[in-house]
């Protein structure tokens, strides 16, 4: 089965079912830390790469409350939602809010491992994803203020004379921002360029 790299954080208030899955997981060389609250996985996460299994009924801040911080706070994890009989409809509610699968307790251990590895896959992308998105804003940053507003007018669709026209500048001196724009940006077409300015 193919490694990811990362950390399967557990949320549950179990001891008992916290310690079984955490053996399990550790079993199959995987790095957990468990968390018998929500709060102490917020009082405790450092950032790291990883995937959460979630239970979504707990005392104080439950499941679905901790899917809202983790938005607030942009904290971004795949989640698989832990849910007992009776709270089937509160899973669906947290897929809806962006978890990626759940499991019903009780469930058999052979359901988990490769759960996990597909959370930890997500989890591998989602990095790729920021890191991709964490460049093109640098690249964005080093624009001038004029060179930004001729990138939002060329990603609108709109041509050089009109560019011109509205900034108040000759079609010759857009060319040039234009350029530029396409040059920091490290874009090869404006296809491209249109796909970084929708990840600012």
């Amino acid at each position: 089965m193919s490694r990811h790299n990362g950390t399967v954080f557990i949320v549950d208030d179990d001891d008992d079912f916290r310690d079984s899955m955490q053996w399990l997981l550790e079993s199959d060389d995987l790095p957990v830390q468990s968390f018998s609250s929500a709060r102490d996985f917020l009082s405790n996460y450092k950032g790291d790469k990883g995937c959460m299994l979630l239970d979504v009924r707990m005392p104080e801040i439950n499941g679905l409350a901790l899917q809202q911080i983790m938005l607030e706070r942009d904290i971004r994890l795949p989640i698989v939602v832990l849910s007992g009989h009776g709270d089937i409809p509160m899973a669906v509610t947290a897929m809806k809010n962006g978890a990626i699968d759940f499991l019903e307790k009780p469930f058999d251990d052979e359901v988990l491992i490769p759960l996990v590895q597909n959370a930890l896959k997500k989890a591998d992308e989602m990095f790729a994803d920021r890191q991709q998105q964490e460049q093109v804003r640098k690249l964005y940053d080093s624009l001038s203020r004029r060179e930004r507003e001729v990138m939002a007018l060329v990603v609108s669709g709109k041509a050089n004379r009109e560019i011109a026209e509205e900034l108040g500048i000759s079609p010759k001196t857009v060319e040039v921002h234009r350029s530029r724009v396409m040059s920091k940006m490290r874009a090869e077409s404006l296809p491209e360029l249109v796909n970084q300015s929708a990840q600012l």
